[in-house]
């Protein structure tokens, strides 16, 4: 005698949630290329709060220029790298 075919039960998968778009667009505008005068400008900012930090006194700017170059360039290549997990 043949056997009885056990029924099957479909598999329910569940989906991720979806990401929204606003978080699409910020993802890419991250990752997205950076021109040099876009470096040079992040890093034109950042020295100056660096600067603005310690009162405007003279004699630091290359120092700060220095660090806020070492800052920006820190945080694009991260930001190139993706997200941590």
């Amino acid at each position: 005698m043949p056997r009885e075919k056990t029924p099957t039960i479909p598999t329910v998968r569940k989906r991720a949630p979806r990401k929204s778009v606003a978080a699409d667009e910020t993802n890419a505008a991250v990752t997205r290329f950076v021109d040099p005068e876009q470096r040079s400008a992040l890093i034109a900012e950042a020295a100056f709060f660096r600067a603005e930090g310690r009162g405007f006194a003279p004699g630091n700017e290359l120092e700060d220029w220095l660090a806020a170059e070492s800052e920006v360039d820190s945080k694009l290549m991260s930001a190139e790298s993706g997200p941590r997990v």
